[in-house]
């Protein structure tokens, strides 16, 4: 492959995990404002509760999500696995831009918010692996870390556009416009933007290592097989998506909150700390990538869990405590840069345990499973702690669960040495 051409193939197999990111989290973005429309009763923390346990319900649907599309992935192909996920993401988009609120519906308005997340779930789930898996491929041997690290890059590109989207619509309507209906305008553009992906992702070449399974006699992807065969590998994979994935949301979407409800930040300044942070975030993606490719990825993957953990109380406590803007945003680049030391490198170190045909499903299931158990109930038990009145038991429990990434990231070897993706 020509370099032009992996850069077309990289961009767009990126493309749909944008706009699948930014639908994701949109909701995320905009839960301060369209709580109270679906749950009036309580106050802003119980709402805030009510809206995060929605958000749990999505990451309980990406296991699902994960196994049925990384199964079609390994057996159709990952160019149309990636293409059915973003349809679907723009179904679930527009079933949240349109449900009436609790006023006029009653109760069937949070179930419905809570059938548009299960269905925003299976998709996410979906994305994830096809992307992973696609976007490996493609890469090229020797610069494999720097290339697939764009899968993060553009996932947090999604979280960028969901926040700037937000400071725009906060500086041209009043709060409560927002309120009332301007926290529907994101989920209307991004259901346009998935249709504009689909017709992108409708173009691109299947990778060569797919079409080389395709003909091979290997056996096709199963369920059993992926657990029988690869324990070990799959194991591993729930571990570290644990530790990256409960750290991830506790630095994103829940900080946002975290600024506004144990801070002393307002919503404006809040989502400005935060879409500062994620540029920086997004930046350093590629170069901790290319640092991974020099050094070794699983060394680079442990460095950063072990800063995170030794990291996550004094950070936390900090922005708390503090009430200078710059001091929270330096605090909270700090402990995200430690992060990308996972999430630079983790799609590849990830596709490089399993042979092409069961890598889709190989990558997937067991980072869905782990995000649903760790990454979605991240704002949930971090509400929990801080209404019980123990805060600070949320962050000895992220620092728990990196400490254990960590130590999984330096005892598991380099899967480069494997070959399989090169096979």
């Amino acid at each position: 492959m020509t370099p032009m051409g992996r850069v077309r193939a990289i961009l767009g197999g990126s493309a749909g995990n944008l706009v699948e990111w930014y639908d994701w989290f949109a909701y995320a973005s905009f839960s301060l404002y369209f709580a109270k429309t679906f749950f009036p009763k309580g106050d802003q923390t119980a709402q805030l509760l009510q809206t995060a346990a929605i958000f749990a319900v999505g990451f309980l649907a990406r296991p699902l999500g994960a196994w049925i599309f990384g199964l079609y992935a390994d057996r159709a192909g990952r160019k149309a696995a990636l293409t059915v996920s973003v349809a679907l993401m723009c179904l679930g988009s527009l079933m949240v831009a349109v449900v009436p609120g609790h006023a006029v519906i009653g109760a069937a308005a949070p179930a419905i918010l809570t059938l548009a997340r299960l269905l925003q779930g299976l998709s996410v789930g979906g994305e994830y692996g096809a992307s992973a898996t696609y976007m490996s491929e493609m890469a090229g041997k020797h610069r494999r870390g720097f290339w697939s690290s764009f899968q993060f890059v553009t996932l947090i590109g999604g979280q960028l556009s969901a926040l700037a989207v937000l400071i725009v619509l906060q500086r041209l309507l009043t709060p409560a416009q927002l309120g009332d209906w301007g926290w529907r305008i994101p989920f209307v553009i991004g259901a346009a933007l998935a249709v504009v992906v689909f017709a992108i992702q409708m173009g691109l070449e299947e990778s060569a290592s797919f079409e080389a399974a395709k003909a091979s006699p290997l056996p096709r992807s199963t369920t059993l097989g992926l657990f029988m065969k690869h324990p070990r590998e799959t194991a591993v994979i729930f571990v570290l998506t644990s530790g990256g994935s409960l750290a991830f949301y506790c630095y994103t979407t829940y900080m946002q909150k975290f600024l506004t409800n144990s801070g002393h930040f307002s919503k404006d300044s809040a989502t400005l700390i935060t879409a500062g942070s994620l540029v920086v975030y997004l930046l350093v993606q590629p170069l901790l990538g290319l640092l991974g490719d020099v050094i070794g990825r699983t060394r680079l993957m442990a460095l950063g869990f072990t800063l995170g953990a030794l990291t996550v109380w004094p950070i936390m406590t900090t922005i708390a405590s503090t009430h200078s803007a710059l001091l929270a945003l330096a605090l909270i680049c700090a402990a995200l840069v430690f992060l990308t030391g996972y999430t630079a490198v983790n799609a590849v170190v990830k596709a490089e345990l399993f042979p092409t045909p069961v890598r889709a499903l190989g990558v997937a299931l067991p980072y869905a499973l782990a995000n649903a158990v760790f990454g979605g109930t991240a704002e949930y038990a971090a509400l929990w702690f801080k209404q019980a009145g123990q805060e600070g038991g949320f962050f000895i429990y992220v620092a728990a669960i990196m400490a254990v990434a960590a130590v999984t990231a330096f005892f598991m070897g380099d899967p480069k040495g494997l070959g399989l993706i090169d096979d």
